[in-house]
């Protein structure tokens, strides 16, 4: 498993990957933050997939994920799902936290996608706390790897310094819990 996540700071839309995954709202329609940003890089073609979705299944459940097409993004495919709005932690937060990672890396592997890329799902205007969402993220998602050949790398890009300070620390602190070198 080693060296299968990592870190970087940087732009989600621009990045050449299988899918990135898009912090979404329950309607799949845009929004603020990192979804704003995707939809409005990926051109209305993305906006008109997720309608498709919504009028094929209904909207995403929270912990959930759909998959579309990526529009004008690098990437393959776009994974939308839907993080917790955080209300303390004791209404499950951490589960559906972990519910939407794992649903995402789900559709990665069904849909034969080597490479993923995340950003903090939550951690915006839903305002689950930094630190514990990373903790959820590396938790689930090394989880998963360990018993999946795909994806076969993670992505966690992060936007600001200050997350990105935050998921290279969750990284080292893996790393040494599976006894990898930190590079």
């Amino acid at each position: 498993m080693k060296h299968r996540i990592r870190v970087i700071h940087g732009d989600i839309t621009r990045l050449q990957v299988g899918a990135i995954v898009n912090a979404a709202n329950n309607a799949l329609l845009g929004g603020g933050g990192v979804d704003g940003a995707i939809h409005r890089a990926a051109g209305p073609q993305l906006l008109a997939a997720c309608r498709e979705v919504v009028a094929r299944q209904g909207e995403c459940q929270t912990g959930q994920a759909v998959i579309t097409a990526a529009g004008k993004l690098s990437a393959q495919a776009v994974i939308h799902t839907v993080g917790p709005v955080w209300h303390g932690g004791g209404q499950g937060e951490a589960a559906l936290l972990a519910s939407a990672y794992r649903h995402s890396l789900l559709l990665a592997e069904e849909h034969l996608l080597s490479t993923i890329a995340f950003p903090s799902i939550s951690t915006g205007v839903y305002g689950y706390p930094k630190q514990l969402a990373a903790q959820v993220a590396f938790a689930t998602v090394s989880e998963f790897l360990s018993q999946h050949q795909q994806p076969q790398q993670v992505y966690f890009v992060c936007f600001d310094e200050q997350t990105f300070a935050l998921y290279q620390k969750q990284l080292a602190q893996w790393q040494q819990g599976m006894g990898e070198d930190t590079d």
